[in-house]
């Protein structure tokens, strides 16, 4: 919508608006997180507490923001999603999205992350575990005071989520250290995203 209008390409704008506006109406979840925000600048604080319970009720997740930070023994992890609109197909149950991870050694040692692994749950509540090697073909070394970055995506077959877990990393400055697991806190899969920003 932000592009059409960008390009002046009004009637395109108009016309996602309008989409976005009924898509919203169907989906329960997507109407109370609207009617909550709605209630809260209007300052009606008893309607927005109401649709937040219920909104609790109706699916825990939705209350997250779109972004996490997390530190686990000084390695910080940051990740921030985005609904991929143009490699999602609504009707046919398809919901693209794509995150953005920063991992920042705040440590005094080396560290090489081994494994990850991620909990993904879908707006019905299911639950879907997934374990691989390091990251994007890669198991990196990050070194004290830096940082490394990757994207990734994630298909979900409903308009919201959720996703955690955590990375298995090393110290590689001693021989024979032990692995440790560190925090990837949960961070929601919205098609209408929030106002958080933490990368």
């Amino acid at each position: 919508m932000e592009v059409a209008a960008k390009s002046e390409d009004y009637k395109e704008a108009a016309r996602i608006r309008d989409s976005l506006k009924s898509f919203e109406e169907e989906e329960p979840v997507l109407r109370l997180r609207r009617l909550m925000k709605d209630a809260i600048t209007e300052e009606r604080f008893e309607d927005a507490a109401r649709y937040r319970d219920e909104l609790k009720l109706m699916a825990p997740h939705s209350l997250l923001k779109c972004s996490s930070d997390a530190t686990t023994l000084g390695i910080r992890v940051q990740v921030r999603s985005v609904y991929i609109e143009s490699r999602s197909q609504p009707s046919k149950g398809q919901y693209f999205f794509a995150y953005r991870i920063r991992i920042t050694n705040n440590s005094e040692r080396p560290v090489q992350l081994l494994r990850r692994h991620w909990i993904i749950t879908d707006g019905n509540g299911k639950i879907e575990n997934v374990w691989g090697i390091g990251v994007i073909g890669e198991q990196p070394v990050i070194l004290p005071k830096t940082g490394f970055e990757y994207s990734s995506a994630c298909p979900l077959s409903t308009p919201s989520g959720r996703m955690e877990g955590d990375f298995e990393m090393k110290h590689t400055d001693r021989l024979g250290s032990s692995s440790f697991n560190v925090a990837i806190a949960p961070f929601s899969l919205s098609v209408i995203g929030d106002d958080s920003d933490v990368m």
